[in-house]
């Protein structure tokens, strides 16, 4: 399964990565934009098969190769089997989430904007319902050429192929006998149906297959389409008979693969990582002017800001080749995954170590804090499964909308979690700032902790909160501000980390304690945590720098 993919954590052997590594190899090759499902001995009464931003002249193509149903009820003349293509006025909410559960969308007489593929298993036909105005969405029988003569010319709806099952025997033809289309059919208006499509059904072996594709025809119709598939026999609980499927999705716009919101992504990502690489060097810079008053966390940040570029640089090159053939190249999936897993273990850690005051103002980290990093490291993992995971499995996947619920409640334990040993330091500052002899120096560091607790709450906020309500209210060519708004604000954190903790003099977080304040605090620190053997006195030149 995909569950165990990337520990690529930096620890053990490589001996030990090998088998994360051909995990990763195995999944790389499922994601993309041309989607090949396969279930058996389902039983989901809705599958949400996949959403996508089309622009005019944009395509669906489904190629739905098998599909064997369970049981079925003889004495039942409506079809109860279909799928559900829906344009939804924004891009990340389904058109059936508030629905009734038990209530069947290929029954519903929606006013909406909606098509149904009504598949009827006695008469071996298809019926095609669209509901609302949807003048110049085009649906017609088969998949689209190869090489077509005409690209920019989208098929008519009344230009109807018959499908040929797999035994090569011609299955009922395709008919176009609908109410007639043109000037009669649009003064109907919207919120009834505008023409009936019959396709045909091929059946071989107790299955059935078909296919159709649909094509936007002008900017009216352009928007965000979720296609699902319904089962309407196993919305009643205890009732549900297992179903096997198989389909092929290929959704497509005039420029490439990519859905409407992520065709700019390429260029953001690209431009996003020149800029993080920009900041790492000038930070490097910074390091190699500082000498004397640089510590390890300092090269810890340096390490952050380049796997974060190197990271938004594989993964736009993903894109890249996703725009242009519809699926991205193994071997750079596969290295965007473990940097990606080194990013995010890095970042979380770096804040937690600025927090906590480690390698700064002290050198040996409490129980508290270490129980800390011992939650924060193993959920960042698990985060990061479920990521692979996900961009690696097909939405219609049993466990994709499960493993999306584990990455959004981990990020969340981990947002929340890396904030209290900042608070914890605050509390002791707090403590410690009417302590004669170091008010100034206290308050000081007091200050800027509290600096850095703001940030990192802002940088939560609109990381996750702004970023997705503004996924959810902008239009659906726009949702690529979401991605916009996340990499523009870590930028901004990383940036102001480095500014508030450079190596500098007169930064009052890196004033070190005088010595007889040092030892008391170790020994305040080694006491709490039971360990006091082998503690040495360690001497100090006149810039607070370690004599080793």
């Amino acid at each position: 399964m995909a569950v165990s993919e990337r520990r690529g954590l930096g620890l053990g052997s490589p001996a030990e990565w090998r088998p994360w590594l051909l995990l990763l190899l195995l999944l790389g090759g499922s994601s993309g934009r041309i989607h090949r499902l396969t279930l058996t001995g389902e039983k989901r009464a809705d599958i949400q098969l996949n959403s996508f931003g089309f622009y005019t002249n944009g395509s669906l193509e489904v190629d739905l190769s098998l599909l064997r149903l369970g049981c079925q009820n003889t004495e039942e003349k409506a079809p109860l089997v279909g799928f559900s293509l829906t344009r939804v006025r924004s891009g990340s909410i389904r058109s059936y989430s508030n629905r009734d559960s038990h209530e069947c969308p290929l029954r519903k007489n929606s006013s909406s904007l909606l098509v149904l593929f009504l598949i009827n298993t006695k008469d071996l036909q298809v019926q095609v319902r669209k509901y609302g105005e949807q003048k110049k969405l085009f649906i017609s029988a088969g998949l689209l050429p190869e090489s077509p003569s005409e690209p920019g010319l989208p098929k008519s709806e009344h230009m109807v192929t018959p499908k040929v099952d797999h035994a090569g025997t011609t299955a009922a033809p395709d008919k176009a006998k609908s109410k007639p289309t043109g000037s009669q059919g649009d003064r109907q208006g919207v919120s009834v149906k505008d023409q009936e499509l019959v396709l045909g059904l091929g059946h071989l072996n107790n299955s059935y297959n078909f296919s159709f594709h649909v094509v936007i025809g002008s900017r009216a119709e352009e928007g965000q389409y979720n296609l699902n598939f319904h089962n309407c026999d196993n919305l009643v609980p205890g009732r549900e008979q297992p179903f096997d499927i198989t389909v092929m999705i290929r959704e497509k716009n005039p420029e490439g693969y990519l859905s409407a919101a992520e065709i700019p992504l390429f260029k953001l990502y690209m431009v996003m990582s020149a800029c993080f690489l920009g900041a790492g060097i000038f930070w490097v810079s910074i390091l190699c002017k500082n000498t004397y008053n640089v510590f390890k966390i300092h090269w810890l940040m340096a390490a952050l800001t380049f796997t974060k570029s190197v990271s938004l640089l594989f993964h736009s090159i993903n894109y890249y080749f996703i725009n242009s053939q519809g699926h991205p190249i193994e071997g750079l999936a596969v290295m965007h995954y473990i940097t990606h897993l080194l990013k995010g273990a890095l970042l979380f850690i770096t804040i937690a170590l600025i927090g906590s005051g480690w390698a700064f103002v002290k050198y040996v980290l409490s129980d508290k804090e270490k129980k800390i990093f011992g939650i924060v490291i193993p959920l960042q993992v698990l985060a990061n499964v479920a990521y692979i995971v996900i961009e690696s499995r097909e939405e219609g996947a049993s466990d994709y909308g499960i493993w999306k619920e584990i990455l959004f409640l981990v990020d969340l334990i981990c947002c929340g979690t890396i904030l209290f040993p900042v608070v914890w330091s605050i509390r002791h500052l707090q403590d410690a700032s009417g302590t004669d002899g170091k008010v100034a120096v206290n308050l000081a560091k007091l200050k800027l902790f509290r600096h850095y607790y703001v940030m990192v709450i802002c940088y939560i906020y609109f990381t996750r909160i702004i970023a997705i309500l503004l996924r959810v209210v902008v239009p659906f060519q726009w949702q690529w501000l979401y991605q916009l708004l996340v990499e523009g604000s870590t930028l901004a954190f990383f940036v102001l980390t480095g500014y508030k903790f450079q190596p500098a003099r007169d930064n009052p977080y890196l004033q070190l304690p005088q010595e007889d304040e040092e030892e008391m605090q170790i020994e305040q620190v080694m006491t709490d945590s039971g360990f006091r053997e082998g503690l040495s006195k360690v001497n100090k030149t006149a810039s607070g720098r370690e004599l080793l």
